[in-house]
């Protein structure tokens, strides 16, 4: 289960592997990787204009249970 930690500025998110999302896995938004766990940052600033929002990777999309 993602932990997710909002801040000031964006939301950090604590994920095993199986859990990352596509933007994540491709190193899109900044992650971080410590032993088992990834780091993933998403901002809260303005997504840019050629990324949809509801696409597959948004962060605000629920995730379906697996």
């Amino acid at each position: 289960m993602a932990v997710r930690i909002k801040l000031p500025g964006g939301t950090l998110k604590l994920k095993v592997y199986r859990e990352l999302r596509e933007r994540e896995r491709a190193r899109r938004v900044p992650v971080l990787k410590m032993g088992s766990l990834y780091f993933t940052w998403w901002s809260s600033r303005q997504r840019p204009l050629n990324d949809q929002p509801g696409a597959s990777d948004d962060p605000d999309r629920p995730q379906a249970m697996r």
